[in-house]
């Protein structure tokens, strides 16, 4: 199975948009958003992508009441809150949008690999047997956008710049 990782899109829409078709031509099953979405508008945009849908809040939370019910009207979007705890794939998978709280997860053992965002910047760290990700920003500030390609089956991780 592949996953998609998404972060810190910030109500950019056509870079949402791009990170979701890239997802989708790459053959991502499941989409996670690790926080910083913000704005209710991005929910519809948010749920073009077919398959399920994990999504988190990060900082810049915009309106979590509205937010939350955008997402209600899309049965295939989960929307966790601050943190979400889901097994796919056969993997124990972790969400925090601050990569400090990534860290003190993976350090538990508890998981295979824990989701992050927040810094805006790509970055992969192993710790024991558990794989930190954040995938960088969809915003497009620090640099060129940038999403990450998860095989759960190979367990390797693939970095997507558009």
């Amino acid at each position: 199975m592949r996953l998609a990782i998404i972060s810190d899109s910030h109500d950019h829409i056509p870079h949402l948009r791009k990170a979701l078709s890239l997802a989708r031509e790459r053959g991502a099953e499941v989409v996670f958003h690790c926080g910083d979405l913000i704005s209710p508008f991005m929910v519809p945009v948010l749920a073009e992508f077919p398959g399920p849908v994990h999504l988190i809040l990060g900082n810049n939370r915009g309106d979590p009441h509205l937010l939350e019910k955008q997402v209600a009207r899309f049965p295939h979007i989960h929307f966790h809150g601050e943190f979400a705890f889901v097994e796919v794939g056969g993997l124990r998978i972790a969400m925090v949008h601050y990569p400090e709280l990534a860290r003190g997860f993976a350090a538990t053992g508890d998981y295979d690999l824990v989701l992050c965002g927040h810094t805006h910047v790509w970055k992969t760290l192993q710790v024991g047997g558990c794989l930190i990700l954040n995938p960088g920003e969809l915003l497009g500030k620090e640099g060129p956008p940038t999403l990450a390609l998860y095989d759960t089956e190979e367990r390797r991780v693939e970095k997507v710049e558009f």
